[in-house]
């Protein structure tokens, strides 16, 4: 299996927590991401909300890049962290939207999403 065929926690962790990415990606990403009741849009924002409020930057990076895939702009990411300063504190936040600064920044340089 070539490294671009492996999933994101495979990269990140696989060869030393294989039992917490078979987790990963079946039970959370192959299961509860699945499930139709919420559109993937709104899983995006409430997982979004969710590392904002409990400080958990490094997973944040990838879940903002999701959030945009899944539909959400740059503009209710934005707002959203700030919202979220008034109920998770201020430094939270202030941390929050310096990364998502950096991160619709180099999706930009990369072309990626915008």
């Amino acid at each position: 299996m070539t490294d671009s065929e492996l999933t994101l926690a495979q990269r990140a962790i696989g060869d030393f927590a294989p039992k917490l990415v078979e987790l990963t990606d079946d039970v959370l990403f192959g299961d509860v991401w699945a499930r139709s009741e919420l559109p993937r849009r709104d899983r995006s924002l409430i997982t979004v909300a969710s590392l904002v409020t409990s400080g958990s930057t490094e997973q944040l990076v990838g879940h903002l890049r999701i959030a945009k895939q899944n539909g959400l702009t740059e503009t209710e990411l934005k707002e959203a962290i700030i919202h979220l300063a008034f109920y998770a504190g201020w430094p939270k936040a202030m941390s929050a939207i310096q990364l998502a600064k950096r991160v619709f920044a180099e999706d930009e340089i990369e072309g990626g999403p915008s």
